[in-house]
């Protein structure tokens, strides 16, 4: 099999920091500003970088963020804005790297840590605040153009010219374009659901969703 490996066009982090939304205080980590220097992944993200949310963001099954460049002139055009990488709060901007070719499961050479993709993203309110568009969580979701999380399989040290190597590919081929289907569009897919449920690597927070919304439809089938 050819080596594939895909840039890290920006690699950035962020602190959590005061702001407002809808008339009301908020805290948020969703602005993230590019490194050139190197930093320490753990099991937890890398070395500098802030979520002000712990039960929705972070922890060792989001530890990082990925987002595509490729997306990103389509999300110029709606904002009417020229976008700093890093604009959707991901931690590694990658070229070439997308939804509908990743897989969970993937595990990815990078620096000299290894990491594993563990669930697509899922934008909340915080994109909406960054860029002042309410709907624009409901538009990432919708065009699929989400993003996805790595967990920290071996922790290491990253620099802003690494690139993502693919050193094992998941059998299962499940592509988190696949996973965003299911969870967001044929919610009723309980063939998909138990595909995704199959996976071990599947992240803590997916797993719980899936599982309720499976044994929802299957009382409901019951009566």
């Amino acid at each position: 099999m050819t080596e594939q490996s895909y840039p890290i066009v920006s690699l950035n982090i962020g602190v959590a920091r005061a702001g407002e939304y809808k008339g009301k205080p908020a805290v948020s980590g969703i602005v993230k500003t590019a490194v050139d220097g190197p930093l320490a992944l753990s099991e937890t993200g890398l070395d500098g970088d802030e979520q002000a949310d712990l039960v929705n963001h972070g922890g060792p099954d989001k530890a990082i963020c990925v987002y595509s460049l490729e997306h990103y002139p389509h999300w110029e055009k709606m904002l009417n804005a020229k976008l700093p990488l890093g604009a959707f709060g991901e931690n590694f901007t990658v070229g070439g790297l997308n939804e509908r070719d990743t897989r969970i499961g993937d595990v990815y050479r990078v620096g000299t840590a290894v990491v594993q993709v563990s669930q697509p993203r899922q934008p909340c309110w915080k994109l909406a605040m960054r860029w002042g568009l309410d709907e624009l969580p409901l538009l990432v979701t919708e065009t699929g153009a989400t993003g996805f999380y790595f967990r920290v399989l071996t922790p290491g040290t990253i620099q802003p010219t690494d690139t993502l190597t693919l050193i094992a590919s998941h059998d299962a081929g499940i592509t988190i374009e696949e996973a965003n289907r299911v969870m967001h569009k044929d919610k009723a897919d309980a063939v998909g659901i138990r595909r995704i449920l199959a996976l071990k690597e599947l992240s803590e927070s997916w797993r719980k969703t899936l599982s309720a919304r499976l044994a929802r439809m299957e009382t409901d089938a019951s009566h």
